[in-house]
Order: C-alpha cells, then sequence, then structure tokens
C-alpha cells in the first residue's frame, strides 16, 4: 500500500529529486533542553498545513490572558528566503488580551498557514513561552512546561520522533500565494482576490490593526519563568533597581543592545542621556553577578556582541566617565572608559562644558 503524501502548506513545494525521502516524511516532533538552562525546552514540530490552526489554538488556550502577537515576512517575495542577504522584517504587537489577538488574526489565518514568505506566531515571556510557525512551515515552542506541551501535541496526534524529518531537511522552493491562480487554490483562499492574496498586503493589515512595532533580531535568547524569577529577587535585593524588578528583563536586554546601535548610528542625545544607557549595562552586570552561574552564563552571552561592539566603538579610553558610586561590582566597567566615535551636537556640546575634551 502506497504511504499518504505529507500535505505541506501551498507555500512548500519540495523539489522532485527529493520524492524517497518525502515517503518517509510524517508529522512529529524533537524537542531538548535549551542551552544554559535547566528548564527551559524547545520544541521543533512538523505538522501538515490542515492542522497548524488547530495546534496554534491549542497553544494559545495554553497562554495567560495576555501576550503579544508575532509576525515574520519578506520584505521582497523575488529573493528566497534561503539566500544570505534575504533577511526578514519582525513585528510584536504590544501585550494584549489574547482574545482579541486571535479575533483580529482568525480572518488571516489561512493566508499565514500557507504563504512561504510569512512566519507568525503568539507568546508571553513572564512565563516563558513561544509559539512560533517560521516561513518553513516548522513550528518552534520554547517552554518551560515541557509535559503540557506534549500533552497538547499527543492531543493533536504528534508523536515524539528523534529522527524527525523537517522542511529544513528536504530541497524545496518558497511560493507566495501570487504564484496560484486565485480561482485554483483550495477552500476558503478561493474567495480572495490577488490584492487579499498578496502577503505585503495582508501582513501591513495585521500590523496595523494589532498595532504592531518592528523589532531587530540582532540578539536572541528565552528566559524561563524560573530565570526571570531569580532575575527579580536580585533586582529587589539594591534600592535603585527594585522599581524595574517588575519589568520585562528581556526588554532590559534589548534596550542595552539598541543603546550601543544608536552609539554606531550616532548618539544624537545629552551626556544625561549617554549615562542613562551606561547606568543600563550597570543594571544588567548586577544582575549577572548575582544570579545562578548558568543564568549568569547565558546573560553573558546576550550581551557579548553588543559589548564587543561598543568596545569597538570607543576612543579615548585613558579618560573615564564617572561611574556611580553606590554600586559595587566584581567586573571592570569598561562601558565608562573613553567615548563614542560618533558624537551628536549636543553630546559633544556636554563633553567640552564638563572639560572632556582638555588635555
Amino acid at each position: 500500500m502506497t504511504p499518504p503524501v505529507f500535505n505541506f502548506p501551498l507555500g512548500i513545494h519540495p523539489w522532485p529529486s527529493e520524492r524517497r525521502r518525502l515517503r518517509r516524511l510524517r508529522g512529529g516532533y524533537t524537542f531538548s533542553l535549551l542551552e544554559n538552562s535547566s528548564d527551559s525546552y524547545r520544541f521543533t514540530i512538523m505538522a501538515e498545513a490542515g492542522r497548524i490552526e488547530r495546534l496554534f489554538h491549542a497553544f494559545a488556550a495554553a497562554m495567560p490572558e495576555e501576550c503579544f502577537f508575532i509576525l515574520e515576512y519578506y520584505a521582497d517575495e523575488q529573493e528566497q528566503p534561503t539566500e544570505e542577504n534575504a533577511e526578514p522584517l519582525l513585528y510584536y504587537s504590544p501585550y494584549m488580551p489574547k482574545e482579541d489577538i486571535l479575533e483580529a488574526v482568525q480572518p488571516y489565518l489561512s493566508r499565514l498557514v500557507h504563504d512561504g514568505f510569512v512566519g507568525f506566531g503568539i507568546a508571553n515571556n513572564q512565563v516563558g513561552m513561544e509559539w512560533f510557525f517560521s516561513e518553513e512551515k516548522i513550528i518552534t515552542c520554547f517552554t518551560c512546561n515541557h509535559i503540557r506541551v506534549m500533552d497538547i501535541l499527543g492531543q493533536c496526534d504528534l508523536a515524539y520522533n528523534p529522527r524527525q524529518l523537517f522542511t529544513s531537511d528536504l530541497g524545496h522552493d518558497h511560493l507566495s500565494l501570487l504564484c496560484y491562480r486565485p480561482g485554483t487554490l483550495p477552500g476558503i483562499l478561493s474567495r480572495f482576490n490577488e490584492q487579499a492574496l498578496d502577503y505585503l498586503n495582508f501582513c501591513a493589515e495585521i500590523t496595523e490593526e494589532l498595532e504592531m512595532y518592528p523589532v531587530e533580531d540582532d540578539i536572541s535568547f528565552f528566559l524561563s519563568c524560573k530565570e526571570q524569577q531569580q532575575i527579580e529577587q536580585r533586582l529587589r535585593e539594591h534600592p535603585d533597581f527594585d522599581g524595574l524588578a517588575d519589568e520585562e528583563f528581556g526588554d532590559l536586554l534589548l534596550s542595552w543592545n539598541d543603546f550601543v546601535q544608536e552609539c554606531e548610528d550616532g548618539f544624537e542625545g545629552t551626556l544625561e542621556d549617554y549615562h542613562d544607557g551606561l547606568r543600563l549595562r550597570d543594571l544588567i552586570q548586577y544582575v549577572i553577578e548575582g544570579v545562578p552561574p548558568l543564568l549568569a552564563r547565558k546573560l553573558n552571552e546576550v550581551v557579548a556582541d553588543p559589548d564587543r561592539r561598543l568596545r569597538h566603538n570607543l576612543i579615548d579610553c585613558r579618560k573615564r566617565l564617572d561611574a556611580p558610586q553606590n554600586l559595587s561590582l566584581r567586573e571592570e566597567r569598561f562601558w565608562y572608559g573613553g567615548m563614542v566615535r560618533k558624537q551628536g551636537v549636543v553630546l559633544r556640546r556636554d563633553l567640552i562644558r564638563q572639560g572632556w575634551f582638555q588635555p
């Protein structure tokens, strides 16, 4: 008896040369502990197109009442995602009621699932859970509760397979829905005209409706619920940082990366604004020096690239800005040594007034 052919989303077209391996392709998943983590897991899931909406709703149901939506798509559908120069646009919505997200994206779900240049997901960082369906049409899930995720996958008839094949293991092409004539598309997709099938149009509609904002994907990390609790506990130990203990630490890490990028582009703020960026790195270092070693190693890896870029950008390193005296850190605070190369007019004016350029 001939085994059934795997039902890919319309946006994935396997090469004819992969016919033999396609016979072995079934839905399933693998999972493993995240690097530098003792309680966070990464699930990689392969599921047929007809199961994706069910999986999306099942995972959304397991998340808290407030989440944020993730949307990723390629700006130019002529560029294949496999090309090195093709970088997708990444958007996050603000935290909002989960039901509002589900209601807003429901009319677009079939297009999000099937278009080969679009990925989407839903997440809540406070509980350390994220579900994302990429343009490769592979589901990635990060979670601290792997038993719950395995139960959801079992209910959707997906089994653990340590030798699971994924789209990325096969030669394939990516197709937008515009590659098909509207009348030939199956199901609900046949009702849309060309304008509605253009992912650049419907992705723009989603970002506008959910008030989504672009996110730089320069650094990536995942903090489990337990790790966030350890960070919060550490921040509450210092009176200057206690007020930030309830903030998402991931946002603070991204803010440090943004500050470094701003310095590379040319810092246009005041000297006090510049000090605010340095104090943010103080806070991160304070956390690193007071959390368990495994978490400290993870945080050091997250800030390693922006730190390297800032070191490269600093000049006049024989001079130092004054660091706060009410904070004792073991690490030498290199970020107070020297000044960034590209100084805006206001920053340079403040430095002159402070006597920075005096011999």
